[in-house]
């Protein structure tokens, strides 16, 4: 009869266990994938902001420039908006640090 009991409790621990991990695990998912698509639509908004600051100042992004443009870190394209504003030309924006 207690080996029955113990068997049943530690049955249900297990189904417990495996429901709260498998909770949890959603969670964290959902949780991590709301924080990467808000960090993906601020650096949306960078992009949109720098080719907006480009184009109001008259320059022109070469397809070379594009194609960084679009896989460029947070980073990169702070510092890009940030030379944009002064720059006098793409190359200035995008030239390497030194």
């Amino acid at each position: 009869f207690a080996k029955k009991h113990i068997a049943e409790g530690f049955e249900q621990g297990i189904e417990k266990g495996i429901a709260e991990g498998i909770a949890q695990g959603i969670e964290k998912g959902i949780a991590q994938g709301i924080e990467k698509g808000i960090e993906k639509g601020i650096d949306r908004g960078k992009t949109e902001g720098l080719v907006l600051v480009l184009r109001a100042r008259g320059l022109t992004l070469t397809p070379e420039f594009e194609t960084r443009l679009a896989s460029a870190t947070s980073a990169e394209l702070e510092t890009w908006l940030s030379r944009a504003a002064l720059a006098a030309t793409v190359d200035e924006v995008f030239r390497a640090d030194d």
